[in-house]
């Protein structure tokens, strides 16, 4: 089984969801708000060392080990 990239949770509806890709992780973030007003947030998976790096160098949060 592949490690999620990211899962979308949002805290006012209780949906969760896993997504293999970023981009569907935040299309699905957007359509949730859009159709709900909601605010659901994520949790992106584990990335290779180099890519977690870059992130903490370029300032990008969320790049965390969940």
């Amino acid at each position: 089984m592949t490690t999620p990239r990211a899962t979308v949770h949002c805290p006012d509806c209780g949906l969760e969801e896993t997504f293999e890709k970023l981009a569907a992780a935040r299309k699905r973030i957007e359509d949730h708000r859009e159709e709900t007003g909601h605010d659901p947030d994520w949790k992106l998976g584990r990335f290779a060392p180099g890519v977690k790096r870059m992130g903490d160098e370029a300032g990008v949060c969320g790049l965390g080990d969940y």
